[in-house]
C-alpha cells in the first residue's frame, strides 16, 4: 500500500485515525468525526455543487490517451517526471487524470467536493496507488506542503472567490515543488455579456431540465460548419466524443458559478504566493487561425493556464 499524507482536521490540524470498525475518521479529543463511505473520507457535502456529482456520475468521459496528452498540456508535466512523487489532484472529478497520474507512477490524492469522488473509485479501481477524498478546497485535511505537484484542472473559478482557492490549495505544495493551475479564460465582452445572460437562466434550471439542451448543444457540436462558428457565440462542446460533449456543455451552464480570468491575473497570483520559475502554457491545438482566436480571447471555453514551482 502505498503512504499517503497523513489526514488532519482541516480547522484545527489535529491528526485524524480510523475508529475501530472504519467507519469513521477521529481526532484523539474525539470532538471531530468524519465518516467514511465506500473507502473515502467524507468531509463535506454537495451543497452548490450538486449539478457537478450528477455530471461526473452519469457521464463516461475518460478516454485513456486524450487524457494523458490533456494531463500533460495542462500541467506542464511529462508523465515519467510522476514516478514516486506525492501528488494532490485538486477537483479531481470522476478521477481520469488520478488515473494517468496513477499509471505514471505518482502516488496520488484526489479530493473533490461532490460524489464525483464515487464515480473516480470505480474508474480507478485496482490502482493502488490512488486516495479519494469528498472535501473542501478552501478546508483540506493535510498539513501544509505535504505534496511534490499540485495541480488543478478547470476547477477554482466554480467557487465564490475563485482566488481564495487557489492560495488555498498552494500553501500544500512543498518548497521546490510544482503548481499547475488551469482556468476559464475571460473572453471579449460580447461574449460575456451573452454567456452572462444565458448562464443568469440555466443555473435556476433543475438538472433534469437543463439536460435536454445540453444534448441539443451536444448534436450541434457535431456539425462542422456551425461547432466552427456559433459556439463562439453561444457555448457548447465540439469535442468528437456525443458523450463527452454532453457532458462539457452541461459543465458550463449548470454551476452557480463561473468565473472567467486573464493570464496577467493567474500570473500575479502565483508571484503573490511566492512562487518562480512561472509560464504561461499553451493551448493544445495548433493551427494559424486557432492560435489566433485564443490570443484575442475569442474561444470560449479555452483556459489561461500557468505553472510554477514553489521558492
Amino acid at each position: 500500500m502505498s503512504q499517503f499524507p497523513p489526514l488532519v482536521e482541516p480547522l484545527s490540524g489535529d491528526p485524524l485515525s480510523p475508529s475501530p470498525d472504519g467507519t469513521q475518521l477521529v481526532n484523539e479529543a474525539q470532538t471531530a468525526w468524519i465518516p467514511v463511505r465506500h473507502g473515502i473520507p467524507r468531509f463535506v457535502h454537495d451543497d452548490h455543487l450538486d449539478s457537478f456529482g450528477l455530471q461526473w456520475t452519469t457521464y463516461d468521459v475518460a478516454h485513456d490517451e486524450e487524457d494523458r496528452k490533456t494531463f500533460q498540456a495542462k500541467t506542464g508535466i511529462s508523465l515519467p517526471e510522476l514516478a514516486g512523487k506525492q501528488i494532490l489532484d485538486a477537483g479531481c472529478g470522476g478521477g481520469r487524470y488520478c488515473k494517468v497520474v496513477s499509471e505514471a507512477g505518482g502516488i496520488v490524492t484526489g479530493v473533490d467536493h461532490t460524489r464525483a469522488v464515487d464515480k473516480a473509485l470505480k474508474l480507478c479501481a485496482g490502482l493502488p496507488n490512488v486516495r479519494l477524498i469528498q472535501g473542501d478546497l478552501k478546508h483540506l485535511p493535510f498539513a501544509p506542503e505535504s505534496f511534490d505537484f499540485v495541480f488543478s484542472i478547470g476547477v477554482m473559478h466554480h467557487d465564490a472567490d475563485t482566488k481564495t482557492v487557489f492560495d488555498s490549495v498552494a500553501k500544500f505544495v512543498k518548497p521546490g515543488g510544482r503548481y499547475s493551475v488551469w482556468l476559464y479564460r475571460r473572453n471579449q465582452a460580447w461574449q460575456e455579456w451573452i454567456n452572462n445572460r444565458l448562464r443568469a437562466r440555466t443555473t435556476k434550471m433543475d438538472p433534469k431540465q437543463l439536460e435536454p439542451w445540453c444534448k441539443f448543444g451536444a448534436t450541434l457540436g457535431g456539425i462542422p460548419v456551425i461547432k466552427q462558428t456559433l459556439n463562439k457565440v453561444v457555448n457548447f462542446s465540439a469535442h468528437p466524443d456525443y458523450e463527452n460533449r454532453v457532458c462539457d456543455t452541461f459543465d458550463w451552464y449548470a454551476p452557480q458559478y463561473q468565473y472567467h480570468h486573464t493570464e496577467e491575473e493567474l500570473l500575479s497570483w502565483f508571484k503573490e504566493a511566492g512562487f518562480t520559475d512561472l509560464k504561461v502554457l499553451p493551448p493544445e491545438k495548433s493551427g494559424k487561425v486557432y492560435r489566433w482566436a485564443y490570443r484575442n480571447n475569442l474561444l470560449i471555453g479555452s483556459g489561461v493556464n500557468v505553472t510554477g514551482i514553489r521558492g
